[in-house]
């Protein structure tokens, strides 16, 4: 293998020792990946969304799984895909590396005030209520429904629509009680039904987002995380199917040989 080694790229093959040096030799592949190999030359910043979307939900996988050896993997093309949207923006005279690490850390000492100057804040509460406040201050924002408007769209629909309804109840907008934000929910789902027996595509894709909706906002009275709480569902309804088909298969039956009472009968027998 060492005789099929590119001299010309002798630089690239050695580990490096630090940080600084592991950045520097990332950010070097990366260059000569932009100018020699066919496909990671005609990549741009919209054509590496998806990667980034990708690569990071491996991340969480990976943390989920307790895999630290696939942890490692995972940040590492993480990181490959932070440093080749630097090399492009470096391409377009935008910015660099550097330029992103330095403002990163510069961002990160304006924030943490309470370490880095004599502000104080000894809570974790004070520390995110600061946090909010510079951010506001930095980003020049100046009604809340900017705020609202600044929940990036990229965000899983469930996480976007808490941070949402955080904001507007920064400012008061929201429900009394657990109790009303649960009589909304009911009403959210007899207008669901009721869309569902006019069926108006348009209406039911309206009314089932307005149910959601709501269902996040009980969530948030609940003190619940409405991403993790519909992952753990999911979870628990693949695990449960995995038992029916177990059991079906033990009896010497398929589940597609089987009726939906069948299937019905098994799914109770495991719960």
């Amino acid at each position: 293998m060492e005789s099929m080694r590119n001299e010309a790229y002798a630089y690239l093959y050695e580990p490096a020792k630090t940080p600084g040096e592991a950045a520097e030799r990332l950010v070097a592949l990366m260059k000569v990946l932009r100018a020699k190999c066919p496909w990671d030359s005609v990549q741009t910043h919209e054509t590496l969304r998806r990667c980034m979307i990708e690569e990071a939900y491996e991340v969480v996988d990976a943390i989920e799984r307790d895999d630290t050896e696939n942890l490692r993997e995972e940040l590492g093309d993480v990181a490959l895909q932070v440093v080749m949207h630097a090399e492009l923006a470096d391409e377009e005279k935008a910015f660099d590396f550097t330029d992103l690490v330095n403002e990163e850390c510069e961002k990160m000492i304006r924030r943490h005030p309470h370490i880095f100057s004599d502000v104080d804040a000894k809570t974790v509460d004070k520390v995110l209520q600061k946090w909010e406040n510079i951010k506001v201050r930095e980003h020049g924002i100046t009604s809340q429904t900017e705020r609202l408007r600044g929940v990036p769209k990229a965000l899983p629909a469930l996480i976007r629509s808490e941070k949402i309804q955080k904001r507007a109840a920064e400012v008061g907008f929201e429900w009394e009680s657990a109790e009303d934000a649960l009589r909304k929910v009911s009403e959210e789902v007899e207008e669901f039904r009721e869309a569902m027996a006019e069926a108006d595509p348009a209406n039911v894709q309206e009314e089932l987002g307005d149910l959601l909706f709501s269902v996040v906002n009980a969530s948030r009275f609940a003190g619940v995380d409405p991403e993790e709480a519909l992952h753990q569902a999911a979870v628990k309804f693949t695990e449960r199917f995995a038992k029916v088909e177990s059991l079906a298969a033990d009896r010497g039956r398929c589940l597609r040989d089987l009726s939906k009472a069948e299937m019905a009968a098994l799914w109770d027998e495991i719960k």
